[in-house]
Parts: C-alpha cells; structure tokens; sequence
C-alpha cells in the first residue's frame, strides 16, 4: 500500500502540471503560432503561384500588411484596453482563423478554376478574388497582432502574477515555441505542397485553423477559469472618475470594487444623467485619429521609451533569414540544402539566446541583461561589416546602389533574372521563408571565386542571434513590467506599428539599392540601425541605473528608484 503513495503523488503532480494555467497557456499557444507560421510561408507561395510565378501580389500583400499594422496599430491596442480580456482573446481567434478558412477556401477555387475565372469580364472576376484574399488574409494578420498582444503581453503577466522570475521563463518558453514552430511548421507545410500541391495545402490549413480553433477556444476559457485575476481589468483614468463619482463613499473607502451588475447599473445611471447633446458627426469620425495620436503620445510618455525604439531599430537590418538575406546567399552560389543547415544553425542560436537571457537576467538583473545581450549582438555582427572587405564579396563602390532601379525608370531592358537580385525578394514585412523552388537554379549563378566573404557574413548572422533574443526578450519583459494594465494593448500596439514601420523602411532600402554590389552598403547601414538601436538602450539603463549599470552582482534598484504603484480601480469585466 505503501508503494502506491509515491505512484499516486507523482501522478498528481503530473496531473497539476499539465492542467496549470501556465501550461496550457504554452498549449494554446503552439497551436496558435504553428497555424501561423504554416499560413504566413504558405501564402506568400500561394500568391506567387496564382500570378504565373511573378512577385507582384506577394509585395502587395507584404505592403499592405505592413501599412496596415503601422496604421492601426494604436487602435487594434486601444479596443484590447477597452474589453474584457476573454471577449478580446475568443473574439481575435475566431477572426483570425476564420479569416484564414475562408481565405484558403477561395484559394482553392482560385486553384482550381482559374482558367475560367480568368475568361469572365475579361479577366475582372480573377482580379476581383485576388483582391479579396490579400484583404481577408489582411484581417487575419490585424487579428493576429491582437492575439499576440492580449496573450504574449497580457495574460501571460497576469498568469506570472508579481513574480519576475516566473515572468521570465514564461516569456522564454513562448519564445523558444515560436523558434521551434518558426522552423518546424513551414517544413511540413512545404512538404505537403511540394508532394501534393497548392491545391492540397490550402485545404490543409483550412483544416488545421477549424481544428486548432476549437481547441484554442476550449484552452483559452480552461486558462480564464484557472485564473480569477484575468476577470479583473483595470479601468482607463476617465472611467475611474465615473465610477468614484457613482460609487457610494462606503464602497470606496473600504476599498471594495464594484462588481459586474453594479457596473451596469452605474453605466445605465450615466446614460440617464448624460446631457441630450450628443457629440457631432465630425467628432465621432475623428475618435480614431485621436485614439491614434493619444496612443503615440502615451508610447513617448513611457518610462521605456527609449528601450522600445531600440527593439524598433532593430527591425531595419537585412542580417536576417528572411527572403533578403537568402536571396543575397543565392547570388554567392549557395543552395537551398546549405540555406536549410544555416536556419537551423540559427534558430539553435536564437535557442540558446533565450536560455541564457533567463540564465543573465538572474544574475545580473533584467536592465543589464538587455545591455549584455547589446554588446554580443554589436559584437558578432562585426563579422558581418568585415565580410563586405574580404575575398569573395560582390562589394563594388564603382557600381551605382540605384543603376538597377534607374534601368528600370528609363524603360530599358532589365537585367537578366539570375543577376537581378531584385527579383529574388518576397516582400513580405514578417520576414517569411523564401519559397525556395522559385528561386534560379544554382548552376546559373556565376562562379564565386571565394567562400570567405559569405562565410564571415553568416557567421556574425547567426552569432548575433544570441544577443537578438536576449534583448527582445528584455524588452519585452520592461514593457510587460513598467507599462500600467490600462495601457498595455495601446503600448504593445504602437510598439508593433513603430516595429512595422522599421522593417518597411528596410524593404524600401533594399528596393532602392536591390543589386549584389550594393548589399555591402546595406550590410553597414543595417549595423549602423542596430548600433543606434542599442545606444537608445544605453541612455535608458545609464539613466535608470546610472553607474551601477557597470557592477554586474549589485541590485538594479534602490527602494527609494522603484516606481510608486498606479492608482488604479479595478472591476470585474
């Protein structure tokens, strides 16, 4: 009998583990980002397939993405505010992968019957589907930013309650999901497309979103049970007002919250004692563009100001793996084999990042861990600057960055597709996996005299991936930490716009400047972005900490540094 108590704790434990919040959390969202990350791969290649392998409605989808988040950022953060937190998370899942159902259903009619699609109105009815799935796939990726802010920076806060420590390894794990699934995901997906075909895809991902719906919205209402401080939702300043004017002195002096049903009978209460004026047509359609600029000017309020526009200049750099970066490898005669063996590299290194960035901001606290990370990223990449100088690299100042683009201002012919690197570029603002098969074959690349040059870049590439997360890392967790509840969603929804808004300003570099011979200069200006980046984080942990910055084993704060806590109400929603 006795050895029977052992068996029957350890299943216990067992049982704790894998129906804690924290856990399902994990859950939810591996299901969330592998449908993500399989759609974002797929779709790129699904537009360049429905457009006779051109690139056209890939960069239009890629811009519109990117202007769209830059645009309506503030606001996607201002209504996961002003809701309650389980209406804003079901309701951006259902959107997001109904969006993506549907928007793989008319994929595969597209697929399907697009030579008779194309013969009606002299080919407008295709024109018109074309339009329609950049547009839903739009909403799907606005829902899916607001998914990410209510879970990766709200919930899993609330979740870790206050402490720090538990917020740190929730904040890496997630992370180390997001590697795993980064790199995972598009590998089964791509295998299913290329042995099967697009057809077949979309009604994979179609299926996959309806499934994972369902178990996401069972997990996200287990995790909202599990966890009563996720029903309570600080209220904006103006409603805290309201409700301290409608409260009886009673409740607020012995610090009770309204609860639900009072809350509406205090909103009913204010309906009645409003004034029969009612604001203006004009006023009412200018509430967005002030929710925008009221969100922007509360971003430049934060204490972490600097330590976000740091995160954001990290976005303007062509040392990633995203179809750039690939492109450029292909023009240096490397393979999709070689290409395939150096995401993994480095998503291995973007693992261990995270690993250590939990390891450091124990041991030297969170504000000197972000500063660490800085210095190895700045530190690898300058492999990447030497790589410009050495054997091998197409570096050539004799050349203009806009001879390319001036071609094809002018109307002359353009260069041939194999030396047009331009043409290599999926523009796409979430710097998705390049669709390997339509890329030119190596053969027809010309030789490469020496591999030293694109080895030295990958290098600092990949190394640097250990600082990059670290750092993302840590700033995700200041702002997790320093931003008050009330404002979460509009700050984390200016952060992505400013992020967007940097990444965009790379892809209109690269346009710009889209020949082998110029990618050095873009090498040393996206260096330059990055060093600029994590000098806005110096002058944020300097004025926070000041010397003690430099003494690793010392506390980060003084009792008397630590911000006051928010006066805030708040109520059950």
């Amino acid at each position: 009998m006795d050895s029977d108590k052992p068996k029957k704790h350890c299943c216990e434990s067992a049982r704790e583990v894998f129906t804690s919040p924290k856990f399902l959390i994990y859950l939810g969202h591996a299901l969330s980002t592998w449908g993500d990350r399989m759609w974002n791969f797929a779709v790129g290649v699904f537009l360049v397939g429905l457009y006779g392998n051109s690139l056209l409605l890939t960069a239009v989808y890629g811009l519109v993405v990117a202007g769209s988040v830059l645009l309506l950022g503030a606001l996607i953060g201002d209504w996961v505010d002003k809701n309650p937190r389980l209406k804003v998370a079901q309701t951006s899942l259902v959107v997001q992968n109904c969006s993506v159902i549907v928007c793989g259903i008319l994929l595969m009619v597209v697929f399907q019957f697009k030579e008779q699609l194309d013969e009606l109105y002299n080919g407008w009815i295709l024109t018109c589907c074309y339009i329609l799935v950049i547009s839903i796939a739009n909403i799907a990726n606005l829902a899916s930013t607001a998914m990410s802010i209510t879970i990766q920076r709200d919930w899993v806060v609330v979740v870790a309650g206050q402490d720090s420590s538990k917020l740190a390894d929730m904040n890496a794990t997630v992370r180390i999901i997001d590697q795993l699934t980064n790199i995972l995901a598009p590998m089964l997906v791509g295998q299913i497309m290329a042995f099967g075909s697009n057809f077949i895809g979309c009604g994979f991902i179609a299926g996959w979103n309806l499934c994972s719906m369902c178990l996401e919205y069972g997990l996200l209402w287990k995790v909202y049970q599990k966890t009563p401080a996720l029903a309570l939702k600080t209220l904006r300043k103006e409603e805290d007002q309201e409700l301290k004017q409608l409260s009886s002195p009673k409740e607020l002096e012995n610090g009770q919250c309204p609860v639900e049903g009072s809350q509406l009978m205090n909103e009913s209460a204010v309906v009645k004692a409003e004034s029969p004026k009612k604001p203006g047509c004009c006023y009412q359609m200018m509430e967005p563009l002030r929710t925008i600029r009221d969100g922007w000017v509360a971003y430049y309020n934060q204490s972490i100001f600097f330590a976000g526009m740091a995160l954001a200049f990290l976005y303007m750099t062509v040392l990633g793996f995203d179809c750039i970066t690939t492109g450029f490898a292909y023009t240096q005669g490397l393979n999709g084999s070689v290409l395939s063996l150096l995401m993994g590299a480095s998503a291995v290194a973007g693992i261990c990042g995270t690993v250590a960035f939990t390891w450091f901001r124990k041991k030297c606290g969170l504000i000197r861990t972000g500063f660490i990370s800085g210095l190895v990223q700045i530190s690898c990449l300058s492999l990447s600057v030497a790589s410009v100088f050495t054997p091998g690299s197409p570096f050539d100042l004799s050349v203009s960055p806009f001879e390319d683009l001036y071609r094809h201002l002018v109307g002359d012919s353009p260069l041939p597709e194999a030396d047009h690197p331009a043409s290599l570029l999926n523009i796409d603002a979430q710097g998705l996996m390049v669709n390997i098969s339509t890329m030119p074959p190596a053969e027809e690349m010309p030789e490469i005299q020496s591999y030293l040059s694109v080895s030295l870049l990958f290098s600092g590439v990949i190394a640097a991936r250990l600082g990059l997360w670290a750092f993302d890392l840590t700033v995700t967790q200041l702002i997790q930490e320093n931003v008050i509840e009330s404002e979460r969603g509009v700050i984390n929804g200016v952060q992505n716009s400013m992020n967007y808004l940097l990444d965009l300003m790379h892809f209109i570099m690269v346009i710009l400047a889209p020949n082998p011979e110029a990618f050095g200069l873009l090498v040393i200006l996206s260096v330059s972005f990055v060093a600029m980046g994590h000098l806005m984080y110096f002058r944020f942990a300097f004025k926070t900490l000041g010397r003690r910055l430099f003494l690793c084993c010392s506390p980060e704060q003084k009792p008397e540094d630590l911000p006051d806590p928010p006066a805030s109400l708040p109520t059950i929603v």
